[in-house]
């Protein structure tokens, strides 16, 4: 059966990217592929981050000017995305407070890019397709594959803790007043009640759901493109050589475009998730003290 051999090539293209169960007691799920995924992602990081490390720290001064340089290409490359993040796009709006929040802004960002990358890998169909093999005809379980930052509970989880994170630096900046002061934006005190629900909404419901549902509905939309093009292989099977042939190339050239494409969707949404925290974050600051500093910086330099 070729749709048992070919990746991604079956007939329902959600069950390549969608969560599945491992274990489980009647119908209740004790662990599933996504668990699995995000536990795979931690030791990634965990020992890739530490290889990383090694690679780019200044070496010991007898090796003089080389032990600056570092020691690997792929290290430098993450080394150079790191400083990136945190000189380019988190400073000019973290300001004083960059360095003291990039260790979890690096966090999140490298933690949903490598769950997104994992996705476009084909541990589901690997594992599927030795089942079948095994005389399972329509195996539903998976130990690990899938996309993780597919399922909504996974961004929720993603988005609450970002939620709390941007809360939290904002309480710790203004203090506990300043932070309920600065939802009411200023506003007379007719319409100050209104604006502070708003903007507390904002801050405790509509902000993390923006994260969670922008990464979920990406992830899901793109991936299941991505099987929907190569299931078109596993489609004609069994027609007439000229038109298996036709479909197939057409097929998996596009496929392989979109591979690139959902490549490249899966950094920016890495990127993305980590801006719009930066953003969040820079909201919640003493905006009337930069335009004073600003307003006594453009004083000096007109005088």
């Amino acid at each position: 059966m070729l749709d048992s051999q070919l990746v991604l090539a079956a007939g329902d293209p959600v069950a390549h990217v969608i969560n599945h169960y491992f274990i489980k007691i009647g119908d209740f799920w004790l662990w599933s592929s996504a668990q699995s995924n995000l536990v795979l992602t931690a030791i990634i990081l965990i020992f890739g981050m530490k290889w990383v490390v090694k690679n780019v720290s200044t070496g010991p001064e007898s090796e003089g000017n080389a032990r600056y340089v570092t020691k690997n290409p792929f290290a430098h490359f993450i080394e150079v995305i790191c400083v990136y993040l945190r000189d380019q796009v988190a400073e000019p709006l973290l300001h004083d407070r960059t360095r003291q929040l990039m260790p979890f802004l690096w966090s999140i960002f490298f933690f949903i890019l490598v769950n997104n990358l994992l996705g476009l890998v084909p541990l589901l169909d690997l594992q599927h397709t030795v089942a079948r093999f095994l005389g399972q005809e329509h195996p539903k379980w998976s130990a690990v594959g899938g996309t993780a930052t597919q399922s909504i509970w996974v961004t929720a989880v993603l988005a609450i803790v970002a939620g709390v994170f941007f809360n939290v630096a904002a309480i710790k900046r203004l203090g506990v007043g300043g932070y309920f002061h600065h939802m009411t934006g200023g506003a007379p005190i007719f319409v100050a009640p209104l604006i502070f629900l708003l903007e507390f909404l904002g801050q405790i419901v509509i902000k993390p759901t923006a994260l969670a549902i922008r990464l979920f509905a990406n992830m899901t939309a793109g991936h299941i493109l991505l099987a929907t093009m190569f299931s078109f292989v596993g489609m004609v099977w069994g027609a007439n050589l000229l038109l298996f042939s036709t479909v197939s190339v057409i097929s998996l050239l596009a496929g392989t475009a979109i591979m690139f494409l959902e490549i490249f969707v899966g950094v920016l949404q890495a990127f993305v998730f980590m801006f719009l925290t930066t953003v969040f974050i820079s909201l919640m600051d003493h905006h009337g003290d930069h335009e004073h500093e600003h307003g006594d910086a453009g004083a000096a330099a007109a005088h």
